[in-house]
């Protein structure tokens, strides 16, 4: 189901780009995955582009706050599940022990945005639709195709997320003992949840994000002309196909994933 004109309470429903140099994080992205743009002007003078699949939106490329400026901070992926109630979700954050890091706050007229981290840390946005319901094309090459978060208390945040989206999850036992989880909606898994790497144990908390392509290995090829690096070089996954593991040229972590 690649074309969206909506979604329901508990899916995940957008991803944005949040990097220090717009202009150069378009023309990366652009060689990588096809994107189209528009631009558009902030309060601040500054502007972000809306990128587009085809005719359909798939993300926004925005510029780092203030803060993020001032502290050198790397370009990152934000997440976002689909709410009913932005305001809610924030008040029943404490009871599902999760913590609020932004908001409610209303986004013009395109819908109400809150930052949260659930038990184990990994910031998540969620997002009550206005006139911006989400992503157009989801699961096809150049569209988000799936989310994972990586957390040091897994068990807990699927406990967070069952109460504050009401998800329904599948278990699946791995080699090394854990368990890696998809919280689902309808029956249709929308995330996963696991345990950070033992090998990686210094690693932050966060999502990790896998946006689709048709070849891996060819994708791999465009991300490095364009100035990319490659943190994990092309796998096979034993469910998933082939995937790999980048960091644009102004520091923003992704993954491929061969759909």
């Amino acid at each position: 189901m690649p074309i969206r004109s909506g979604y329901a309470a508990g899916e995940v429903c957008w991803a944005d780009l949040q990097t220090s140099d717009v202009a150069a994080a378009k023309e990366f992205y652009a060689a990588l995955f096809g994107w189209r743009y528009e631009d558009q002007p902030t309060p601040d003078g500054r502007s972000f582009s809306k990128a587009f699949l085809g005719q359909e939106l798939v993300t926004v490329i925005a510029p780092q706050n203030p803060q993020q400026q001032l502290a050198g901070s790397p370009g990152r992926w934000n997440v976002y599940f689909a709410v009913d109630d932005a305001a809610g979700l924030a008040a029943d954050l404490p009871h599902a022990g999760g913590v609020l890091e932004f908001g409610p706050e209303a986004v013009a007229d395109t819908g109400v945005m809150v930052f949260f981290a659930p038990p184990g840390g990994g910031t998540t946005g969620a997002w009550q639709a206005g006139s911006h319901f989400g992503a157009g094309r989801t699961e096809e090459p150049g569209a988000l195709a799936w989310v994972e978060l990586l957390t040091p208390e897994p068990q807990a945040a699927v406990g967070s997320f069952q109460q504050l989206f009401g998800h329904e999850v599948t278990e699946y036992p791995q080699d090394d003992g854990g368990t890696y989880t998809t919280l689902m909606v309808d029956g249709t898994e929308v995330a996963g949840i696991a345990t950070v790497p033992q090998a990686e144990r210094n690693l932050e908390p966060g999502w990790q994000l896998y946006f689709g392509v048709a070849s891996v290995a060819h994708a791999v090829a465009a991300a490095r002309a364009a100035g990319g690096v490659v943190l994990v070089e092309p796998e096979d996954g034993e469910e998933a196909g082939s995937i790999a593991t980048l960091r644009d040229p102004q520091g923003g972590v992704f993954n491929l994933l061969e759909v």
